[in-house]
């Protein structure tokens, strides 16, 4: 009686000791399934993931390209705060102001390496970045002729011509004549 158990063949049983090829011939696949269609789903999501990660590079690499224009802000407030006095924190600040976006203008080939090793584009990008530390620069050369050390008149650099005459003294709120 076991042999009869064993011999007769259900619709939803299979055989334990068959191997996976077999199962798929054996057993027919389920309505509305077609495996051609799982192995484009299987394509398109690696084609997601791949765009996916694409956007975050560039997003990435937009973000490095508008650092610089994030920090003019700062900047700005730093320039209030040391005053137009000449001294050394002024300079110091100056100094600074001029020396990193510089740096950073002869480095941009290899602040964009990693992003074009990944084969997007950077060129919009170096651009934005090169602007953003040219405008740094730029008020560092602002702060610089405000408080009068770019020779920016003509008795700067020529001995026999009269200095600037100023037409208005100011200080303390006393009238001065």
């Amino acid at each position: 009686m076991k042999n009869l158990a064993e011999d007769k063949k259900f619709k939803w049983s299979l055989k334990p000791s068959a191997s996976l090829r077999d199962k798929s011939s054996e057993t027919a696949s389920p309505p509305g399934y077609n495996p051609s269609i799982h192995g484009g789903v299987v394509e398109t999501e690696a084609t997601n993931k791949n765009s996916e990660q694409t956007h975050l590079i560039i997003k990435k690499s937009w973000d490095v390209a508008i650092g610089p224009l994030k920090q003019i802000p700062m900047n700005l407030l730093l320039m209030y705060m040391s005053g137009s006095t000449i001294s050394i924190f002024p300079i110091m600040m100056i100094g600074m102001m001029l020396m990193k976006p510089l740096s950073a203008i002869t480095t941009t080939h290899t602040t964009f390496k990693t992003f074009e090793q990944s084969g997007t584009g950077t060129i919009g990008q170096k651009i934005v970045f090169v602007l953003g530390h040219i405008a740094c620069v730029g008020l560092a050369l602002y702060k610089c002729h405000s408080m009068g050390l770019l020779p920016s008149h003509a008795s700067d650099w020529l001995a026999f011509a009269e200095p600037q005459i100023r037409t208005e003294y100011s200080g303390g709120g006393l009238v001065l004549l």
